[in-house]
């Protein structure tokens, strides 16, 4: 097929996620390698969102196709009641990666599996059935996950499953308050939360669950204390404490796990994309001992097919091996100061940029109609007049490829860019900020 009748085919056939059908117009991909993407008419774009914050070791990567090959030519599936050599490869290396106080894994598809068996797990563990979760989040489109989720993406879920609970992000960029430090933030925060345990019941509460660092919804990271404070409410009050790092994790934040920044355990992690970045499809649930060691003899009541499929596990012992033998997380670090830099440079010279915000790899740019105000350039939830869909085919039309939520523009390219291939790409998103600034505000 060409590229044309690739897009009519996939027009045609395809219901394409998270989109109105009848104004579609996506690109046919013929090629890709490295950070970058070729359509069939041989123009290049780069990926700056890894795809969708998934491909962490980019395109093309022969260590992860190898693996999976030599997958295929032993077996490509047995079930997860069997025992086989790269679930148990892979088992093992995530805990290993994991703080000394987790136990266990059970793998998933995805990240959306991921997190639906973690509240199930925790329900069970604690025999309570109330779960909260903030407004800006996203953990998934099933029906559990969905309910989890806080942004309007729950809205057709609606009405949702009794004693899922919403709370308010630390999104100090955003409030009303003034505060005087990061710390005085992060005890308010944390303050606010502990009152609404308290009205919800706290012994009918089994998990409270977070993006470590919100993702898509504006990479909002946490004051320094506000996770050590959550995880002190969930110890007084027999919480289960349930990190999100389906898309901050391994790696993007410089750590492999981005509660490590924060210097907490987690009682439950859920993982996917990075773990296989995109090869073949994987989630998990870690667990702690305490948790694990509870269904030794209670039974554990989650299953799927494909848990723990053996192609996924081989591309998953892959790609740790290669965060690890390639000193991903160093480089991460190393060119994650320069996308700082740049994004603080980009905040200084363009009114329309109202806040960035970045650690290692993992960074967003807030846009406002109005610096002082903080008004955001489009009402949460609508973009009446298509203004950030704009800004996205600006930056598409310069082969920088990525995509917005809300007011925010995501980067989050592959950990393997270059400080070159980053300062290259990083003048286009200069270029095409001048104009939204001259002409949206």
């Amino acid at each position: 097929m060409n590229g044309k009748e690739v897009i009519e085919n996939h027009k045609k056939y395809n219901l394409q996620s998270w989109s109105v059908q009848g104004s579609l117009d996506p690109k046919a991909i013929e090629k890709t390698d490295n950070i970058y993407l070729w359509d069939y008419d041989g123009n290049r774009y780069t990926d700056m969102s890894a795809q969708l914050v998934n491909m962490n070791l980019g395109h093309g990567n022969k260590e992860i196709g190898e693996a999976i090959k030599k997958q295929v030519d032993q077996f490509c599936f047995i079930a997860p009641s069997y025992a086989a050599e790269s679930r148990s490869k892979l088992a093992k290396k995530v805990i290993q990666l994991m703080p000394d106080n987790m136990g266990k894994v059970f793998f998933t598809n995805a990240g959306a599996d991921a997190n639906e068996n973690a509240i199930k797990i925790a329900r069970m563990y604690t025999g309570r059935n109330k779960v909260m979760s903030r407004y800006r989040s996203y953990h998934g489109s099933s029906f559990g996950a969905g309910n989890l989720t806080g942004e309007p993406r729950r809205f057709p879920l609606e009405p949702g499953i009794p004693g899922f609970i919403k709370f308010f992000d630390p999104y100090v960029y955003r409030e009303k308050i003034h505060f005087d430090s990061e710390e005085e933030a992060g005890t308010y925060y944390v303050e606010k939360l502990r009152e609404q345990i308290l009205y919800e019941g706290a012994d009918r509460i089994a998990a409270i669950v977070m993006e470590t660092i919100t993702g898509s919804n504006g990479v909002i990271i946490p004051p320094k204390n506000y996770l050590p404070g959550v995880r002190k409410l969930c110890d007084e009050y027999g919480i289960v404490m349930i990190c999100d790092e389906v898309m901050a994790g391994f790696g993007r934040t410089g750590k492999m796990f981005a509660f490590e920044n924060f210097d907490v355990k987690p009682d439950i992690v859920t993982f996917a994309k990075g773990i296989t970045c995109g090869y073949v499809q994987l989630g998990g649930v870690a667990v702690s001992s305490e948790i694990a060691a509870y269904f030794d003899d209670h039974l554990l009541s989650c299953g799927l097919t494909y848990s723990g499929h053996p192609l996924a596990c081989a591309a998953g012992n892959a790609c740790v091996d290669y965060y690890e033998t390639h000193h991903i997380l160093d480089h991460v670090n190393e060119v994650g100061a320069v996308l700082g830099e740049i994004l603080e440079q980009l905040k200084k010279k363009y009114q329309i940029v109202g806040d960035v915000r970045y650690i290692g790899l993992f960074s967003a740019i807030e846009l406002v109609k109005d610096r002082k105000t903080r008004e955001p350039l489009v009402p949460y939830g609508r973009d009446p007049e298509g203004k950030m869909g704009k800004i996205i085919k600006m930056l598409e039309e310069r082969g920088f490829m990525t995509y917005s939520h809300e007011n925010m523009i995501l980067i989050a390219p592959p950990l393997i860019i270059t400080e070159q291939q980053l300062r290259e790409e990083m003048e286009k998103m200069d270029e095409v900020l001048k104009i939204a600034d001259e002409t949206m505000r």
